[in-house]
C-alpha cells in the first residue's frame, strides 16, 4: 500500500470517532470486508488499486474501535498520471492530463449499513481536509454512485446535474465505458429541487455543496450494481465558508 508515502499519517480525533491511516494487511482486510458489507456484492471487495492506495478507516472508539467507514486514496503528482486511476477504466479523462497539481482520488467510500450519524461523514471529510492542506492536493475525484442500475427514480437528481453541476468544458471527461446513460443530452424535465436532493448520494451532494462537478453520462456498472458520475472537485473553488467549516472539521 506504499503509495501511502503521501498520506502516511491523517489522523483525527472527533469526538467518539477516531481516523487514521490503515497500518497493516489486517486494516485493510476490515475496510475490504466493511465495502463488501456495504456493497452487497457477491464477491468480496478487493481489487489490484487496493495494494496501490492508502486507506482511511473510521472507528468508534464508543464501540470497541468498531469499523464504521472507510475509504481509500490514491495520490497522483499531476493530470498526466490521470490514466492509471481507477476511474479512468470507465471515463475517457484525457482532458484532465493538462491538470497541473497534485491530485487525489478518493473511492470505495461506505458507511456501515444501518449507521447514519453525520458526524461519521463530518470525520471523514475532517481527514480529507487534514491530508489536502498538508499534501498540497490541488484536485479531489473519484466515482459518485448511486444504488441500482435503473435510472427512473433518479431523473430529478440527474437533471439537477444537467442543469447547476456539470464540469467546466475544458475538464469534461468523454464516454469510454460501453454502457451508459447520457443524462445531459437525453433529459429535458426540469428538476424537482427536493426530490432531486432527497436522491442524491450524501457523498456525492457534500461534493456539489463544495462546488464540485460531475461528468455528463453516468456508467451503467452492473457489477457494482450502480450509477455512477465522474466528480470533480477542485479545491480552489471551494467557497470560503465551506473552506473554514472543512478546516473546523479537520482542526
Amino acid at each position: 500500500m506504499e503509495d501511502a508515502t503521501v498520506a502516511a499519517a491523517v489522523m483525527l480525533s472527533k469526538g467518539r470517532y477516531h481516523a487514521r491511516t490503515a497500518e497493516s494487511a489486517e486494516d485493510i482486510r476490515a475496510a475490504q470486508s466493511l465495502r463488501t458489507l456495504a456493497f452487497g456484492t457477491r464477491q468480496p471487495d478487493v481489487d489490484a488499486f487496493d495494494a496501490q492506495c492508502s486507506h482511511v478507516l473510521i472507528e468508534d472508539m464508543r464501540s470497541a474501535g468498531q469499523l464504521v467507514c472507510c475509504f481509500r486514496m490514491l495520490t497522483m503528482e499531476h493530470g498526466g498520471e490521470i490514466g492509471r486511476s481507477y476511474s479512468a477504466q470507465f471515463y475517457d479523462l484525457s482532458s484532465l492530463e493538462e491538470f497541473s497539481g497534485r491530485m487525489v482520488e478518493m473511492g470505495r467510500f461506505c458507511v456501515h449499513p444501518g449507521l447514519n450519524d453525520p458526524d461519521i461523514l463530518r470525520a471523514a471529510w475532517g481527514a480529507m481536509t487534514s491530508h489536502v492542506d498538508q499534501y498540497n492536493v490541488q484536485m479531489l475525484f473519484g466515482c459518485s454512485s448511486f444504488a441500482g442500475t435503473e435510472t427512473g427514480r433518479y431523473l430529478d437528481a440527474f437533471a439537477m446535474l444537467k442543469h447547476r453541476h456539470l464540469a467546466p468544458k475544458r475538464w469534461l471527461p468523454r464516454v469510454k465505458a460501453p454502457d451508459v446513460f447520457r443524462f445531459a443530452a437525453r433529459l429535458r424535465r426540469r428538476p424537482d429541487a427536493k426530490k432531486a436532493m432527497s436522491r442524491m448520494p450524501p457523498l456525492l451532494r457534500t461534493y456539489l455543496m463544495m462546488g464540485g462537478w460531475v461528468s455528463d453520462h453516468a456508467v451503467v456498472d452492473r457489477h457494482m450494481n450502480t450509477l455512477h458520475v465522474f466528480t470533480g472537485l477542485e479545491i480552489g473553488a471551494i467557497p470560503p465558508a465551506r473552506k473554514r467549516l472543512l478546516r473546523a472539521l479537520a482542526g
